[in-house]
């Protein structure tokens, strides 16, 4: 079943994420009045009426394309944790994320996407990157390559001797031993700051535009996608213990997504030494 959907065309993929985004997404950018801003468990923790509504209109779209498949969503989860352990069951699985960067979203800044990605027994398949206010489409499909409004993309490697670019998981956010970790990163030939959208930070790597991130938490509706496209990017990831990041849980953290091996083994060098 799975194989077939997948040597099939997916463009009603991308076009069911789009019309999710139509629907439920871009007319609240900009739009959203206060009621429709709720926080979850703290002030930086937010979900609005598009998350829920855009969320819902992809669980409807996406198990209709692939009869038999579960969706394992962020808002789905957290009014149910149990629904996350679809990640580990027999079913295709669709991976949400309604609406990544919602407090860019809520400010009215383009800083967000919508993420989706297709799994099956722990392996990423596909996935897709929407960025609504930007009008940009990213796409990874296991094996065929990423492409960005339907043209290749490739990570490349860092031009030698250049200072790398990181995006890291806000140090607020962490625990001690993260934070000890994520020191690692402030040294010389390493220029990191906090993370924007994940979803968009790990596109910034798979085209090429920075050079990695460096994350310490790994809910995989904020990482799959992303994940799938720096790799099909030919870029490289790898958690702090050395082994690949696992979307159904369980890893080594924190870990890295970067343009190149090299790059990668240099993050996870620093975050192992700490500060």
């Amino acid at each position: 079943m799975i194989d077939d959907f997948l040597a099939g065309d997916l463009t009603d993929v991308e076009e069911a994420v789009r019309a999710a985004a139509a629907a439920e997404i871009l007319p609240r950018y900009r739009q959203l009045t206060a009621d429709e801003i709720i926080e979850k468990s703290g002030p930086h923790d937010l979900v609005t009426t598009a998350d829920r509504l855009a969320e819902e209109h992809l669980t409807a779209s996406l198990t209709r394309l692939l009869p038999g498949s579960v969706v394992v969503g962020e808002e789905a989860v957290h009014a149910d944790p149990k629904v996350y352990e679809a990640l580990g069951g027999d079913a295709p699985v669709w991976i949400v994320d309604p609406v990544d960067g919602t407090r860019q979203f809520v400010r009215g800044e383009p800083g967000f996407c919508t993420l989706v990605a297709l799994a099956h027994h722990g392996e990423l398949l596909a996935s897709w990157t929407y960025a609504a206010a930007l009008d940009e489409m990213a796409v990874a499909v296991r094996g065929r390559g990423a492409v960005l409004n339907g043209a290749p993309i490739r990570s490349g490697s860092p031009a030698p001797g250049a200072v790398l670019k990181v995006a890291m998981s806000h140090p607020d956010y962490t625990t001690d031993a993260q934070k000890h970790a994520l020191r690692g990163l402030f040294i010389d030939g390493v220029d990191a700051r906090p993370c924007g959208s994940a979803g968009l930070e790990y596109l910034a790597v798979a085209r090429g535009d920075q050079d990695a991130v460096a994350f310490s938490w790994e809910f995989a509706w904020d990482h799959a996608a992303g994940l799938l496209l720096v790799t099909e990017a030919g870029g490289f990831q790898a958690t702090l213990s050395g082994a690949p990041f696992r979307i159904i849980g369980g890893n080594d953290l924190p870990f890295t997504a970067a343009r190149d091996r090299e790059t990668a083994e240099r993050i996870l060098a620093a975050l192992r030494t700490g500060g």
